[in-house]
């Protein structure tokens, strides 16, 4: 143990074992031991007390539109990374979309990488784009690095994204099969949507009848049909739909490789409490009814979902229009997603365990992040240290991301985060950030 630079200890370390008092030693940023809580301290290393606070991996967050380069006046790498390293998260993975150019080809993930390189203050990872014209920049975009594909099955807003049809996802799907990628899919029926109720304005119940279950329900049985047919490996995008969980339970049942996530506003926003012309709400899929909520953590806790996500999707206040139709839909939350989800786990009789489990290792392991995800010894030493107990009012003036608009607004959170560690280096502070010292991280390193 000569060679270990720091202990962390707490009376609260959640490792995959279970919650308890113990020592972390940390050696060359990987975590060397995890050892008893009175453990002594090695010659020359640092012993770093955090008392009661709870010591959590750091965590993952796999669905994030930092939208660099092209359209950084929405968001950028620095200021997201920051409000990342604020808020527990020390690993994320940007989307392909949002950014000029979008991530699919190459040659685009070369430009985004080299914008990235030097403001991250976490690790950062690329996710690929799928889009009708790239079947053939599918295996070139694998072979660089990036952690699978997204796509989507309905319009996405920005007219350089565009959707897979049926015969394109079949085809791009049966690409990304054949190498052992990974296709993550924004799951809308385009028909659904076609044919559902449109009115524009500011009333709430419109913009929720503009995307009903039936639109994600159905993309998702077409999805599980196609992942069936060719084996695949596939990921449904932030479920919003309770409905859609007894057809991807089924399907696993049936050895369909089928994954999923949520995100913090469907698990802890409601529809009923959406106020007319608030569309800092507004994301496709739409938050929806209390109901549906209490039926997504259930499939949350039994594991029919797996992880939880931010789908920070950030606009300028400006694009955030009181007319749901016309203004951007994007929540975010990417500083405050572990206090919102444990806010709620806590009120539901759910543990921190449970939490560390859905928000760093599931998404660890979806991304294949074999170094991240867990307090073990072999694993990098992230950690989010947290005051489980105290709690903050959310004011939009003291987020990081670059434009302060959050449904969170005004909301009062269990859970402060303390300190923000990226192997074994304290990066995040009582909201005082440290220099860029995030890595950009490639499939399988």
């Amino acid at each position: 143990m000569s060679e270990v630079s720091l202990v962390l200890r707490s009376t609260h370390v959640i490792t995959p074992e279970g919650a308890r008092p113990a020592a972390i030693a940390v050696a060359g940023g990987r975590i060397a031991a995890v050892l008893p809580y009175d453990s002594e301290v090695p010659a020359g290393a640092r012993l770093e007390d955090v008392g009661d606070d709870a010591v959590l991996p750091g965590l993952v967050d796999t669905h994030v539109h930092v939208n660099d380069p092209g359209r950084t006046a929405w968001e950028g790498f620095r200021t997201a990374t920051r409000a990342a390293a604020a808020g527990g998260i020390t690993t994320l993975l940007d989307m392909p979309l949002n950014s000029l150019p979008p991530t699919t080809t190459a040659a685009h993930l070369r430009t985004k990488r080299e914008v990235a390189r030097t403001k991250a203050h976490v690790d950062v990872g690329f996710w690929g784009g799928a889009v009708p014209d790239n079947v053939k920049d599918l295996r070139p975009l694998h072979d660089a690095g990036v952690f699978g594909f997204k796509c989507f099955l309905s319009p996405s807003g920005v007219d350089e994204f565009p959707a897979l049809d049926q015969e394109g996802l079949a085809r791009s799907l049966a690409e990304i099969t054949g190498f052992g990628g990974l296709l993550i899919v924004h799951a809308e029926d385009p028909h659904e949507l076609d044919t559902a109720p449109r009115r524009g304005g500011p009333a709430y119940a419109d913009f929720l009848a503009s995307r009903p279950r039936n639109a994600e329900n159905a993309a998702i049985a077409g999805l599980i049909e196609h992942a069936k047919r060719l084996d695949a490996r596939v990921h449904v995008l932030h479920l919003s739909s309770s409905d859609a969980l007894p057809l991807i339970a089924a399907a696993r049942r049936a050895g369909v490789r089928i994954t999923v996530e949520s995100c913090p506003h469907f698990l802890t926003l409601t529809a009923e409490e959406v106020p007319d012309g608030a569309t800092e709400f507004k994301c496709c899929p739409p938050i929806r009814e209390a109901a549906n909520q209490d039926a997504l953590w259930q499939g949350l806790i039994d594991g029919t979902i797996d992880c939880v996500v931010s789908d920070h999707s950030p606009c300028t206040t400006e694009l955030k229009t009181p007319d749901f139709a016309s203004a951007w839909g994007g929540i975010s939350s990417l500083q405050l997603g572990l206090p919102v989800i444990w806010t709620e786990a806590r009120r539901r009789g759910r543990s921190l365990e449970e939490v560390a489990r859905w928000m760093s290792t599931a998404p660890a392991a979806l991304a294949g992040l074999a170094r991240k995800g867990a307090i073990e010894a072999g694993r990098d030493a992230d950690f989010a240290v947290l005051a489980p107990e105290e709690t903050f009012t959310v004011d939009p003036a003291e987020l990081h991301h670059r434009n302060q608009v959050t449904a969170y607004a005004g909301k009062t959170l269990h859970g402060v985060v303390r300190s923000t560690w990226l192997r074994g280096t304290r990066i995040a502070s009582a909201g005082v950030l440290a220099e860029p010292a995030g890595r950009l991280l490639e499939r399988n390193n």
